[in-house]
Order: C-alpha cells, then sequence, then structure tokens
C-alpha cells in the first residue's frame, strides 16, 4: 500500500521495520546526533506511534472491507444492493495530501531558527530517482488494495511484514550484494510462516472437499501482494540509494522525502484520477493495471460513493489523518531517540495491529495459522535481535580504539 505501508520507510533503511544505520553508523536522518530527550516525551513518543498506526490499521480495513447499501432499507427491498469502497488511487492521493501538508509543517518547525527552511528537491539530479520512488509507491497501492478482494486483512497484514523478501531479492539481482549467514535463515523462516499461515487458512481447506477456487483465489491475491511487496522493495532501495549518495544528491533528510515523495505522488495520482477518463477505450486495456479499467471515472465515482456513505467519508479523512500523523511522531522518535527504540515500536505494532484485526472484526485462526505467526515475528524479531548485537560489538569496538588513539 501506499506509505505508511506498516511504518513509513521514507527517512530510514528499512527490511522488516528494522531500521539499519548508513555506513558511518549513524541514522540517515536530518539530525546529526539525536538529542537528549526526557521520560515523558518517550512515552509520548511511543503512545502517539501506537494511537495512530493502530487506528490507521483498523480504518484501513474497515475502508477496504465494508460492504455499505446502495440505498436504506425498505419494505419493497429488504435487502438493497451492496457495494464496497475499492478507489485505491483516490485513497492514495488523499493520503498523500495529508502528508505533504503536516510533512511541510514538520519541515519548517523543525528548521533550527535563522536558518532557512531546506528545499525539497535540493539538486536537479534528484528528481529522477524521487519520481521513481513516488510512482513505485503509487503502483504498490492499488495491487495491495486489489489482492484485500482474495485474502483476508490479517493475512495481508502478516505477508506485508515480511519486507525483508523483496528488498533482499532486489539488492541481490540487480546490486548483486551479499548478505550475512542469518538473513538468509530469517528469510526462510518468513516463507515457511507465511505459507504454513496460508495453508491452514480456513478457505484453503476446501480444497480437500473438492473446491478449488477458494485456493486459486487466495493464491491469485497473494500474487498481487507479492507485486506489492516488490515495488515497496524498489521504494526502499531507490530511498537507499538517495540517502547514501550524499555526493550526487546532496544532505537529504527524511522530512524532505515525506514531502517531496507524497508531493509528486498527489501530482501523479491527481494527473492519473483527471486525465484517464478522458483516455481511448482502446488504449485503455493495453495498460498493465493491476485492476481492469473502467470507462467511467474513478475520481467521479469515488465522490458519489462517499457522498452517498457519510460514515465512509469519515473514516477516509481519518485513515490519512493517522497516517500523517503517525510519520510525524515516527520522525521525532528516529531524531530524538535510538532507533533501536524505533525497531521495538515497529515490531510490537505490526503485532498488535494484527491482533488488534483478529478482537475487533472477530476473524478466526487456527492453531496452524497461529504457528505461522510466531514463526513470521520470530523471525523479524531474531533479526532485530541480531542487529541489535552487531552495533552494540561495533560500539565496543570504536571504544576501543578512542581509548587507545
Amino acid at each position: 500500500m501506499h506509505a505508511p505501508k506498516d511504518i513509513p520507510d521514507m527517512n530510514i533503511n528499512s527490511t522488516n521495520g528494522a531500521i539499519e544505520q548508513s555506513e558511518k553508523g549513524k541514522p540517515i536522518q536530518a539530525a546529526s546526533e539525536p538529542s537528549q530527550a526526557g521520560l515523558l516525551q518517550l512515552v509520548i513518543c511511543v503512545t502517539g506511534i501506537y494511537a495512530s498506526f493502530l487506528s490507521w490499521g483498523v480504518l484501513q480495513e474497515a475502508i477496504t472491507t465494508t460492504y455499505y447499501p446502495v440505498h436504506p432499507p425498505t419494505s419493497a427491498v429488504p435487502n438493497p444492493q451492496t457495494e464496497r469502497f475499492t478507489f485505491s488511487l483516490v485513497l492514495n492521493t488523499i493520503q498523500s495530501f495529508f502528508a505533504v501538508i503536516t510533512g511541510s509543517m514538520y519541515l519548517y518547525f523543525s528548521t533550527p531558527r535563522g536558518s532557512s527552511t531546506p528545499s525539497i528537491f535540493p539538486t536537479s539530479r534528484i528528481l529522477i530517482p524521487l519520481v521513481l520512488v513516488s510512482l513505485s509507491t503509487s503502483l504498490a497501492s492499488p495491487f495491495g488494495y486489489a489482492s484485500l478482494a482474495h485474502i483476508d486483512y490479517v493475512t495481508f497484514t502478516l505477508a506485508k511484514s515480511c519486507k525483508l523478501l523483496p528488498v533482499m531479492f532486489l539488492h541481490l539481482t540487480i546490486f548483486q550484494k551479499r548478505y550475512p549467514l542469518y538473513k538468509y535463515g530469517v528469510i526462510l523462516l518468513l516463507t515457511i510462516g507465511v505459507a504454513t499461515f496460508t495453508l491452514h487458512h480456513p478457505g484453503t481447506a476446501k480444497k480437500s472437499s473438492g473446491s478449488k477456487g477458494p485456493n486459486a483465489s487466495s493464491l491469485f491475491g497473494l500474487f498481487l501482494l507479492f507485486i506489492n511487496l516488490l515495488l515497496d522493495g524498489l521504494t526502499n532501495t531507490t530511498q537507499d540509494h538517495i540517502f547514501t549518495s550524499p555526493k550526487l544528491y546532496g544532505k537529504f533528510s527524511g522530512p524532505q522525502m515525506m514531502v517531496a515523495q507524497n508531493f509528486i505522488s498527489t501530482i501523479l495520482t491527481s494527473a492519473y484520477l483527471v486525465i484517464m477518463p478522458h483516455l481511448s477505450t482502446s488504449i485503455l486495456p493495453l495498460l498493465p493495471l493491476p485492476i481492469p479499467p473502467s470507462q467511467t471515472s474513478e475520481l467521479s465515482s469515488a465522490i458519489a460513493f462517499l457522498s452517498r456513505h457519510p460514515q465512509a467519508t469519515k473514516d477516509v479523512v481519518a485513515f490519512a489523518a493517522c497516517g500523517a500523523i503517525g510519520q510525524l511522531f515516527i520522525f521525532y522518535t528516529l531524531a530524538h531517540f535510538s532507533s533501536l527504540l524505533l525497531v521495538t515500536v515497529t515490531l510490537t505494532r505490526k503485532m498488535l495491529t494484527m491482533l488488534l484485526s483478529v478482537v475487533w472484526f472477530g476473524h478466526q485462526l487456527s492453531g496452524g495459522q497461529w504457528v505461522g505467526v510466531g514463526l513470521v515475528f520470530g523471525g523479524i524479531g531474531a533479526e532485530a535481535w541480531v542487529q541489535r548485537k552487531e552495533k552494540e560489538k561495533k560500539l565496543r569496538e570504536k571504544a576501543k580504539e578512542g581509548k587507545s588513539l
């Protein structure tokens, strides 16, 4: 889905939500060193992240899975036809627009007094990779939302926690990068976990009774989600390239990325929504769209849908606001506290999002599915633990070098 994508990847090198460090060992962030902050600030940051993104997850599921009656029930038609919000690009545009506003405010107020606000486009060279990031995030969302027509939200959330798979795949195939052995072990755990969860899904069990439809639908949903994750991986690798190439693009901070990426995304998706209905119907079928193109305008259809269902309008606005506000807490936490703290918060937030979905929407998980959940989050937790140990080891080595000088 569109960022915040299970905690935004706009200012950090992300694998499964774990924050890696730049080559110099410092967080890729605007502040050169995290400032000292008090316990109250820590509590506010953690509470803000949990509240924003747990609400964001609940609203996301409500928006994409709730069926609304086309008209109120009557005596003549007690069970009217229902409809669901399927306008992913409109949702993308609203969310990115909100993120531009909040990100711009954060960038302005976080700039020291007497200094000019950093430009979101410090060099002309940075435009191409930023457009690529915006395109990948904008294209990823329709695939993610389309997958929800074939898999439930719990499966979606679990699979979205496995961002390490596409990131490593792209680094291995494109950049020929090698990884430590433990990361391949994490990949194995994640793959087995998702496979176990999917195979024990109630819909998959129907395959044994001769009904192949639900199983085929689930596989197609996972295929769409894999494309979504692959585009997420492209987003991450391109962001990494921007952040780790200051000689090419100049110094670029997380808040600058947040504003620039969402600004370009808003322009791209808005242009698509306005121009697409005017294209010839002979061109539309040739476009590689995850959802079959319609001759009707998605923008006008979405506006009509929201006007018919005020509750959906409230959910969409709240969804965009929660995502944008949550990103601010992420950036503030990374700037004032250890990135390892953000790793822990991110991991536990994802687990709580899935559990909240189970409780809030009444999903039932089998024993085999809980085993799959344990394998996935166990692998993510193990990765975070190993990274923590590696960082502690590097800090000890630096301390020894400092004493010897």
